[in-house]
């Protein structure tokens, strides 16, 4: 008996655009819009005592930037945060998280205690830094001299040599555990029969981590990368409450000097501009990503 099939349905599925909708008008409504104006605004002379009160001036903005040699080394203190970042802290979070993920007594109270740094509000964190930074009573200089170092009587926050160093420690120490758990939990997708199978084959650890662990979470790490590059290229209150971008431009990254520009100087055209290259910076590297994720796909897919 032929039973009949049942006709297809006549014209396109909506049902993924209308979830997929509210969505869509949300990023347009308070992203789209506000990037579209301050990529507008960034064209244009504008005070900040006087926003409806503006003057276009083209690329004036963007040739004043690229012209002055302090906003050469604004972006190369940028670009020196950003890696240094990304690099420590995937470092640490790889380590910490290969550490919790060895059996051992009382695993689950050190994955907990790992995450503190990461719940401490920057307020927080800032605040207890500044002290022990401090040059007379913080305890960093004191265990410096303890330890047979130089350590001396000045604040490290204004030294301009040290500055810079001094907050990259700070945000490196509040970061790393959000490495160290996006790790680990790519760490549990390894498969135990892979491991067993290499050590039985005579491999050691660092040819098992290299063959059977590091092609699991690559792809874990480089989304965690491209995460800790964008949000180190944003991050705002943790350098501001401690140096303000100083001592001498020292700590000044790009969303300092957007801050300064816009409501410091009260010219909003600059500021714009400044946030635009700053964003540029995030598409490139976003950009980046993506490229090498379809050359890894590709790669993948040839094997």
């Amino acid at each position: 008996m032929r039973v009949a099939s049942s006709p297809p349905k006549a014209g396109r599925d909506w049902t993924p655009y209308w979830f997929a909708a509210p969505v869509a008008l949300y990023l347009l409504l308070f992203q789209g819009y506000p990037l579209v104006q301050e990529l507008y605004l960034s064209f244009t002379s504008t005070a900040l005592l006087a926003p409806d009160q503006h003057t276009f001036v083209g690329l004036q903005n963007y040739a004043d930037l690229f012209t002055q040699e302090d906003f050469h080394q604004v972006l190369l203190t940028t670009a020196t945060y950003t890696l240094v970042c990304v690099v420590a802290a995937i470092a640490l979070g790889l380590g910490a998280a290969l550490l919790l993920d060895a059996p051992f007594r009382g695993r689950g109270l050190a994955r907990a205690l790992v995450t503190i740094p990461w719940a401490a509000p920057p307020v927080a964190v800032a605040l207890i830094f500044v002290w022990i930074y401090n040059g007379q009573y913080g305890i960093f200089n004191h265990l410096l001299g303890a330890l047979g170092g130089a350590a001396g009587l000045e604040s490290w926050l204004d030294s301009p040599a040290r500055a810079l160093p001094a907050v990259l420690l700070t945000t490196v120490w509040q970061i790393f555990p959000f490495a160290a758990v996006v790790i680990l939990a790519a760490l549990q997708g390894v498969s135990p029969e892979l491991r067993e199978a290499a050590v039985i084959d005579g491999a050691d650890r660092l040819s098992v981590f290299r063959a059977v662990v590091w092609p699991t979470i690559q792809p874990s790490v480089a989304l965690l990368a491209l995460f800790l590059s964008i949000w180190s290229l944003r991050r705002f209150d943790l350098i501001w409450l401690m140096t303000q971008g100083g001592p001498i431009g020292s700590t000044n990254t790009l969303v300092i000097e957007l801050y300064r520009r816009a409501f410091v100087y009260r010219d909003l055209g600059q500021g714009a501009a400044v946030g635009m290259v700053g964003l540029s910076m995030a598409l490139l590297i976003t950009v980046v990503y993506f490229r090498y994720t379809q050359r890894a796909e590709r790669a993948k897919g040839q094997r």
